[in-house]
């Protein structure tokens, strides 16, 4: 039986972890956390539990996909719901939207509350479902490093559709074009934010997000995001897979242009495949130093960060449901502070994300677990104790306003996250969330492989390599790795 190591567990590597057990690999995971998830972990305070990283699901086959090719029921080990509200939407103006996953509650919404009218939104809607058939196949499912991604009918299909892929607008322009009401526009260029990008440097291609979301719908784990993490985890260990918490790895070894392992804690651990869900640009800048790095790649662009205050709050807002957001008043501002200064906004978009609303647990009775995040700009060295402080002030501000009653003596416990703590917990290089981000019509082609054309048996999983950054994307990048290898229950055979 062929040995695979696997650096990182983070979603990606443990579906990677799951994908080679099930193809007949000895797999075994080195962490270097003392838990399993990456950013997909949790935190508790004082009676509140907070899902600490990723907040919304979508595409949840993808999930399931992991326990079916196990030969497991997914319902016996994960189960979720479809929301009846995608997410409530709060503007400075008084305006309220509340996206029904209904599409006809949902078109009726923007129809009586805003300048633009039903049809309008069901076009917007269409044309996200147009690029998603278009681009889905080519750029999420499949290598982009193989010629026979662009040599088969589906890319075919693709490039007669060239020109409606609208890479040379970007995704402001193109939603300022469609829509009358600003206030529409916004929320259109809020799915920028999705990867860590800029509505107003992204091209306009990127409006394939809100599909996953309008058309495909959004879904809340019945344990909470969390559960993705543990139910995997949990898969992992029933078909063999062994974890090492508290490994963090020294060393790819490479030999004769190929991957025979890695150096662990001072011990090589030698391994016929490595895996690496490592941010791309840590795995060679700290793991393959002697290498000649691929600077093209590691130097693009970084995609956005996060702020979040996790907030006991002992209150229950009944005009608040799962995800909420409070738009900024000048979105442009926004941005031009995240990825033209560095800095963050007086006046940012604030999102708050309440699972107890689901999960009741979650929060003591009459009390509500408050995910209150902000984007902000990777880590550069700014002065962020200062920053954080302003925000804050400038958040309990803002939400005390929109919601009509002062929210901070309503905190009752607290803890930060920030870019620091970010990359200093995940890995992730400057703390970005999503690896590169995808501010020019380029970066799609401008992330790692999923495997290395230098070393033989050396392969990349995650959300800092192809096909993205988010759960889905990073799902994806394992299925793609996995592809690579042979199985060897087949071989066997």
């Amino acid at each position: 039986m062929k040995k695979a190591v696997i650096i990182g567990s983070g979603i990606g590597g443990l579906a990677a972890a799951v994908r080679l057990a099930v193809k007949g690999y000895d797999v075994e995971v080195l962490e270097a956390n003392s838990y399993p998830g990456g950013k997909l972990s949790e935190i508790s305070i004082d009676g509140f539990r907070f899902d600490a990283g990723p907040s919304l699901f979508t595409l949840p086959e993808l999930v399931d996909e992991l326990f079916q090719i196990a030969g497991r029921s997914p319902k016996d080990y994960f189960t979720y719901q479809q929301l009846e509200v995608n997410c409530h939407y709060f503007y400075e103006d008084g305006l309220r939207i509340n996206a029904y996953a209904d599409r006809e509650k949902l078109l009726e919404e923007f129809d009586t509350k805003t300048a633009d009218d039903g049809a309008t939104i069901a076009s917007a809607l269409d044309k996200s479902q147009e690029l998603y058939d278009i681009l889905a196949d080519l750029f999420m499912y499949r290598s982009m490093h193989h010629w026979s991604t662009f040599l088969n009918r589906k890319a075919f299909y693709a490039y007669k559709r060239l020109h409606k892929l609208d890479f040379f607008r970007t995704m402001h322009k193109a939603n300022d074009a469609r829509f009358k009401d600003p206030r529409v526009t916004q929320l259109f260029n809020r799915y920028a934010t999705y990867n860590g990008s800029d509505p107003y440097q992204t091209p306009a291609t990127l409006n394939i997000i809100p599909h996953l979301e309008f058309n495909m719908g959004a879904y809340f784990p019945n344990k909470g995001m969390h559960d993705i993490t543990m139910s995997v985890y949990s898969l992992a260990q029933e078909l063999g897979v062994r974890f090492r918490f508290g490994h963090p790895v020294e060393k790819i070894i490479l030999e004769k242009k190929r991957a025979v392992g890695v150096l662990c804690k001072g011990k090589c651990i030698n391994a016929e495949v490595v895996v690496s869900n490592m941010d791309i640009v840590n795995t060679y800048r700290k793991l393959m130093t002697e290498v000649k790095q691929p600077e093209l790649l590691l130097k693009q662009p970084k995609s956005s960060s996060a702020l979040i205050f996790y907030w006991g709050i002992n209150r229950v807002f009944e005009q608040l449901d799962l995800h909420n957001i409070l738009f900024s008043g000048d979105y442009r501002r926004e941005f031009d502070h995240i990825f033209g200064h560095g800095s963050i906004s007086d006046d940012p978009t604030v999102y708050i994300n309440i699972t107890s609303k689901y999960k009741p647990d979650d929060a003591p009775e009459g009390c509500e677990n408050w995910f209150t995040m902000i984007n902000v700009p990777n880590n550069t060295g700014q002065d962020w104790d200062t920053l954080i402080n302003e925000a804050r002030i400038n958040i309990i501000k803002k939400v005390s306003r929109m919601l009509g009653t002062s929210i901070e003596p309503m905190i009752s416990c607290e803890e930060i996250l920030d870019p620091r703590t970010i990359e200093s917990r995940t890995s992730s290089s400057l703390g970005a969330l999503y690896g590169n981000s995808s501010n020019n019509k380029y970066a799609a082609f401008l992330r790692h492989a999923n495997f290395s054309r230098k070393y033989k048996n050396l392969y990349f999983c995650g959300g800092s390599v192809h096909p993205g950054g988010g759960i889905p994307l990073s799902l994806l990048s394992a299925r793609i790795m996995a592809e690579e290898l042979p199985d060897l229950r087949e071989a066997v055979v």
